[in-house]
């Protein structure tokens, strides 16, 4: 049985970044660009460790960090998602 979306209960949280509004695209979107935002400054801040720290294989580890990025910014522009710079942790 399907029901439809109109007569789903509104399924809204509080606008905490915790959870998306999921009867609304644009919030699944904002959600998803939020959380590979996210995804890349946590990568960008392990290379930027991995360089400080010299270890065995790290140069493979940062180019297989960089390929993710790469990845994800590629996703993010196909989907028309924009890029921020980097994203600013809640303080």
């Amino acid at each position: 049985m399907l029901v439809e979306p109109t007569e789903l209960a509104d399924q809204s949280f509080p606008d905490d970044g915790q959870q998306p509004n999921l009867n609304r695209h644009e919030s699944v979107r904002e959600h998803l660009q939020e959380r590979l935002n996210r995804e890349v400054a946590d990568l960008e801040e392990r290379i930027e460790m991995l360089r400080r720290n010299q270890a065995p294989h790290t140069a493979i580890i940062i180019a297989t960090y960089e390929r993710m990025i790469d990845r994800k910014k590629g996703f993010m522009t196909t989907w028309g998602m924009g890029e921020r710079t980097r994203f600013q942790r809640p303080g």
